[in-house]
This record gives C-alpha cells, structure tokens and sequence, in this order.
C-alpha cells in the first residue's frame, strides 16, 4: 500500500515556519509521506498570512497554485488569512478545509471526514475566546541549525496599523515546562542554538501569576547541551531590569536583541498606539548596552505612517543615528484592511514613502558597516548554517555570530551546525570575510 503524500507552503513569518513544522509531525504520525509543493499530492497544506493585504493576495495565488496542480487532492487552508478571512477562503472553488491559528491537530480528523462525506469543513472559531496556548511539539525541524523554539501566542497591543491580534487571539504564554522539555528534545536532536519565538515573544509569562521571561531565561539556562538562546523580539517595555540583569549573568543568551521601534517621533508613536516614548526606549536600550557592551541591536521601523510629516520623519532618522542600531529592517506603512490606521486621513504618498525608505536603508547600511568595523581582527563564535549561495564551488559556509554579524568562512559539510571560532578578517556589510581559529587545546602534565 503506497502511504498518502502531504505538500507545504508557508507564507509570513517564523512563527508559521514554525507551525507548518508542528503540523508535518502530525501528519508524520499518521503515515504521511511529505512531497514537494511543486509535485502532485494528495493533500496540500497552506499556511496563510495576513499581516498586509498583499499577504492575503499571495495566499490566495498559492491556494489555487494546489488546486490547479492536483483538482483531485484535499486542499487544506490554515494560518493567520484563514482565521481572519474563513469565509474569504471557503468561496475559492476547490478549497476543502479552513483551519485559523487554534485547533490545528483537527486537521487529520477533517480530512478523514472530508473524504467520508465530500463536503467541504470550516474549523474556524472565535480566536478571541482562546484563553490557552495550543501545545504543538516540534522535536525537529527541516532546517538543521537554527531551531525556533515557539514560547508563546497572540497579542494584547492592538497597534493602529496591526490586524495581528484579530488573527492569533490574546496573550497566552506556554507552560514553562512544555518549553523546557522541547528545549531539551531540540538539544538532543543536534541544535547548539535555539530561537525564542512568538507574535509577542518578549510578552512571555504577562498572563501567569509568578513567572516571567526572565525566570524561563533562568530555566532555559539549565538545559544541558543548550549553547545559545536568541531571543526573537523583544518590546522595550519588556526589558525590565530583572531581565538585563538574567542575560548580564547567562553564559548562553547571545549578545544580540531584536527591539521593534516602529518610529523615532513621538507623535507618531501615540498615533501608532505604541505604549512609550523615545526617551523611555532610549533609556531601556542604553541600561541593556551599559550591562552588556558590543550588544548588537536590530529594530523594524514603519516608514509613511499616516500623517508623517518631515519633521517627524526627520525626528527618527535622527533618533535611530542616537540608538545606534546595529541594522534595521524597513517596511514603507502599508494599508492593512481593517485596522483604524488604514482608515486615517492624510495617508502618505507612495514617492515620499519609497523617497524615506532609501534614506532609512542607506542609514541602516552605514550603521551596519560602523558596528561591524568594530570587530574587525576580533575573535567570535558563529555556528555555520549554509553553503554560500551567491558562490558555492567557493567553498565558503555563511553563519551568524553570537551578535549577529553574518560571516562567509571556508569550511566545509562537517561544521554545519558546529559552534566555531572565526576571526574577522575583514568587516562589511551583509557579509564579513572570516577565517578559522585552531584551538589547540592545553594539555594538562600529570605530575607523578
């Protein structure tokens, strides 16, 4: 008997790479075999995204990408469009089943259902009333270096601009032991360093009574065979100093931090809903530098907020100078259907828009250059993730340092995934020219 085959494809971001990780274990258990997207299958696994409408248009293509490949397959539809839009999605002929961002181990019983009764199932439901975090194990992953460890789920910030809430629910952290066991499997399976993740990951243990990111920080610490936490994103509020205080101590957290800013104006941080101001981000960051010298930090900025004047513009391309971020990622505002920023007068143009973005990006670059000059001649670890893509017969593996300096080094196959020490031989931007340090060990005279 031939086993039934399964096809992926996600869109948007960690968290749904995550996810469609956890689902392929699900139909792992049931004999599944998985096949490629591009191949006929008889079932198709899409995992949508929402966060702009751009995203809902990709997902849409994707979706009927599966039914023109295989009309005869079981097309299942699940992620964060499909929880915001299920109805959406049930009207794109060949689509079979719709599952949000809860309940996705119902999955196998509805295509076992679906194939009973050939009607067509809508799992959606009320993410809003969703009070617990949905446990979806992950023991390994595809990729073989990085494992993202999934810590928690939704959001209570509701931003101007963000649908995100309305697709992944409020605020749920998952039971620290859950984490810590996973940690433990992904260990076991080979992974030095492990990605903290989540919609609100810094937002870890809000909802419990005596725990917080910083006692998981401390747990997480324990796990033997654990070289490297990373955390994936971090709100400025969440950087108590209980927090500054457990990485200053760890021997395991990276020297690198992900804090969104969103903007560098304060009016426009009131308009965005973003509950701080500049000078509250700018103390929070300078206390984690201080604790932590060489911390490498990134941000996201939104550039063309509705009502963004020059001067406000202006304000955060001086206020990211003053940060000193060691890189930034970018995105021109982008309407997103449903939310109150999307309904505000005086949107911006997309010229200014594209006009701001350059400038921000050319601001990034320099500021990327500067911190990693810092470090040229110095000695760091990287874990090797892959062959570098641009020349492979080169030889070279790129990987990131523990501050998130991405460096090119010849290596070869057998260090992929090895924690190694490389020196800087030459910094730049994205990419740092390394070379290997042999560490010869000391060999210890008995004295008889």
């Amino acid at each position: 008997m031939t086993m039934p085959t399964v096809a992926f494809h996600t869109l948007g971001c960690k968290v749904n790479h995550y996810e469609t990780e956890a689902i392929w274990q699900l139909f792992q258990q049931e004999g599944y075999e998985k096949t490629d997207f591009n191949h006929s299958s008889d079932v198709y696994v899409i995992n949508t995204c929402t966060v702009t409408n751009t995203g809902d248009k990709k997902s849409r293509q994707v979706i009927r990408r599966a039914i023109r490949k295989n009309p005869e397959a079981v097309v299942c539809v699940t992620g964060c469009y499909a929880q915001t839009s299920p109805a959406e999605i049930m009207a794109i002929p060949g689509v079979d089943i719709v599952v949000g961002t809860q309940d996705r181990h119902k999955l196998i019983p509805y295509i076992e259902q679906y194939q009973k009764e050939r009607e067509p199932i809508n799992g959606v439901g009320n993410i809003m009333k969703a009070r617990v975090y949905e446990e979806l194990d992950v023991p390994a992953f595809t990729d073989r270096t990085r494992a993202s460890l999934k810590i928690q789920e939704g959001c209570n910030n509701f931003c101007t601009f963000c649908i995100i809430p309305w697709a992944r629910g409020l605020m749920r952290s998952r039971k620290p032991e859950e984490v810590i066991k996973q940690a433990e499997q992904l260990v076991a399976s080979g992974y030095k360093e492990i990605v903290l993740t989540g919609i609100h990951t810094g937002g870890y243990g809000e909802d419990m009574k005596d725990y917080s990111l910083a006692n998981l920080l401390l747990d997480l610490e324990k796990v033997d065979g654990l070289k490297r936490i990373r955390i994936s994103s971090i709100e400025a509020s969440q950087i108590t100093d209980e927090v500054i205080q457990v990485i200053d101590q760890s021997e395991k957290v990276v020297n690198h931090l992900h804090v969104p800013l969103q903007s560098g104006s304060n009016s426009v941080l009131k308009r965005m809903r973003r509950k701080y101001t500049t000078a509250f981000f700018y103390e929070r960051v300078e206390k984690l530098k201080k604790a932590l010298p060489g911390l490498a930090v990134t941000s996201d900025v939104i550039v063309g907020f509705p009502g963004e004047t020059e001067e406000e513009f202006n304000e955060t391309f001086e206020f990211i100078k003053k940060v000193g971020f060691s890189e930034l990622h970018v995105f021109p505002y982008s309407k997103r259907t449903g939310t109150p920023a999307a309904r505000m007068d005086d949107q911006v143009d997309d010229d200014v828009k594209n006009e701001r973005v350059h400038k921000l990006i050319a601001l990034s670059t320099q500021l990327a250059k500067e911190y990693a000059s810092s470090y040229e001649g110095e000695v760091l670890e990287m874990i090797p993730e892959e062959l570098d893509k641009e020349n492979p017969d080169a030889g070279l593996y790129v990987g990131y340092t523990d501050n998130y300096l991405k460096v090119r080094v010849k290596a070869d196959e057998s260090i992929v995934g090895e924690i190694v020490k490389v020196k800087i031989d030459k910094a730049g931007y994205p990419f740092n020219k390394g070379s290997f340090v042999r560490i010869i060990k000391e060999v210890k005279q008995e004295v008889v």
